[in-house]
């Protein structure tokens, strides 16, 4: 599926409660609906066909290009290319902010975690934006980031590709697919959700140098519109807070059992509102450790996603893993953190 920054579900309640125009949601539902095909048939590929990122787009070294999609839509990525590796800014905002967000988080990954790009082995990193008219959301498409410049009423002008924790959102979505490849549903789809989370905070603190007690752990702080009424998209910390209408589960006794029925109401099985439990067991991981997130959890969670956890692994078996990796990579005191984490969030 196609990954998407907003989901559906949000789109058809600002929409029904009058906040934002139904053909603006519609145009947007539209667009997931094309693209969902596309990439879960190259997520497929890559997973179960043994094609390499060469094969998808070829091989670059660290190579990261924005593209201008000039208001088009699908039928028109990338669109024009703006600015490549080697170049210096120009005068677009939105291509700068996709070409240095996309920079900080190669060097996370690189510098971190010890992986190039998000194949881990130099693919190209290919951005768009300008994507849409007015368009209320990012996402990756299984091959390239995809930024739209916001209406003002659900994201600010110009916020999706500024904001940190929304690139490296999306491109860790393109490092689930070569890694786990989590399929998008029920709950192995709120893991694969969780994950772009966690790595796109983690991206944020890398680059602020906040540690685990200043961090915000917030996703997109302070670009919603003026419908979305908020602190930010997602609050890891404090899962179903982060605006009015956020049902994000903090714990299992709430999960939301959905169905996964096409029907974008249900969130394939609710893959954006149950990726709070696993959201929290995060945070607590990292915050009961201490220090910085990306030293000691961030690398457990990066092990499990790159070595243990498979398509349709759910949240036990993500317990399971994280434990599995905190034990191999740094012992019992913080594999005795990661599993307490997990019991309180009501998974075992």
């Amino acid at each position: 599926m196609t990954c998407f920054i907003l989901p559906a579900h949000l789109q058809i309640e600002l929409a029904e409660a009058g906040n934002v125009d139904i053909r603006d949601a519609i145009r947007t539902l539209l667009a997931s609906a094309t693209l969902r095909a596309q990439r879960a048939t190259l997520t497929e590929a890559v997973q179960f066909l043994d094609l390499n990122a060469a094969q998808l787009r070829g091989p670059a070294g660290e190579f990261k290009a924005v593209h201008d999609v000039q208001g088009g839509d699908e039928r028109t990525l990338p669109g024009v290319l703006r600015r490549k590796e080697g170049d210096g800014v120009i005068n677009d905002a939105a291509v700068d902010d996709a070409f240095d967000n996309a920079d900080r988080t190669y060097d996370f990954y690189r510098d971190v975690l010890g992986r190039h790009s998000v194949d881990g082995n130099g693919l190209k990193l290919v951005s768009s934006v300008h994507f849409g008219r007015d368009f209320d959301n990012a996402f990756w498409d299984g091959t390239q980031m995809v930024y739209g410049d916001g209406s003002g009423k659900v994201f600010q002008p110009g916020a999706l590709a500024r904001d940190i924790t929304v690139v490296g959102h999306e491109i860790t979505h393109g490092v689930v697919q070569y890694t786990a490849g989590l399929r998008y549903r029920k709950q192995s789809g709120a893991l694969n959700e969780s994950m772009a989370d966690v790595f796109g905070s983690l991206v944020k603190q890398h680059a602020l140098g906040h540690s685990a007690d200043q961090a915000d752990w917030l996703i997109g702080a302070g670009i919603l519109g003026t419908q979305l009424q908020g602190v930010a998209l997602r609050s890891m910390k404090d899962p179903g807070r982060a605006h009015q209408l956020d049902r994000q589960p903090a714990h299992m006794r709430s999960y939301v059992d959905l169905p996964d029925d096409g029907n974008p109401r249900n969130d394939n099985g609710g893959v954006h509102i149950n990726s709070g439990i696993p959201n929290k067991a995060f945070h607590l991981t990292a915050t009961r450790l201490g220090g910085n997130a990306w030293d000691r959890a961030g690398k457990v969670w990066y092990d499990a996603l790159a070595t243990k956890l498979r398509v349709n692994s759910d949240f036990a078996e993500a317990a399971a893993a994280t434990v599995a990796s905190a034990q191999t990579l740094f012992g019992s005191d913080v594999a005795n953190v990661v599993r307490a984490s997990w019991n309180d969030v009501g998974v075992s």
